[in-house]
């Protein structure tokens, strides 16, 4: 792994601890019971409203909590299994499926609910860097 594999793998595994930060303070929001002013920033910015509709939960499981065990295999990937050959084309999968996801759920607060959650906005901006990250990574990898 050269240094500069090395240092984005590095950057990767921090991206996927800041995805878990967020992804558990969604998830406190989620299982909340009382009303929070967190971001409640007038009309457009509510996570309450997003963190407990009906999209904030997959076959029962919370959408936060699929973020989490989604960021810690990222960090996983990017520390433990770090330098296995596969690796390189696992981050980028896995990033790529975290980011598909995290756009329908954008899509779906955008044009079904009409209300944003900063906490989602955050994990969409960080799985969208970790995207670009990993696809470099794989790309140099792929190159030799």
């Amino acid at each position: 792994m050269t240094g500069l594999t090395h240092r984005l793998t590095i950057l990767v595994a921090i991206l996927a601890v800041c995805g878990i930060a967020v992804s558990s303070v969604s998830l406190q929001h989620h299982y909340a019971t009382s009303k929070t002013s967190f971001c409640d920033i007038g009309e457009a910015f509510n996570c309450d409203i997003v963190n407990r509709s009906e999209y904030s939960t997959l076959l029962g499981i919370p959408v936060a909590l699929i973020g989490m065990l989604g960021y810690a295999a990222l960090a996983g990937l990017a520390t433990v299994y770090r330098a296995r050959r596969e690796t390189p084309a696992l981050l980028f999968g896995g990033a790529a499926a975290g980011l598909a996801f995290a756009l329908y759920l954008t899509y779906i607060e955008a044009h079904v609910l009409g209300v944003y959650c900063i906490l989602c906005l955050s994990s969409l901006s960080l799985i969208t860097v970790t995207t670009m990250v990993t696809a470099w990574i794989w790309w140099r990898g792929s190159a030799r």
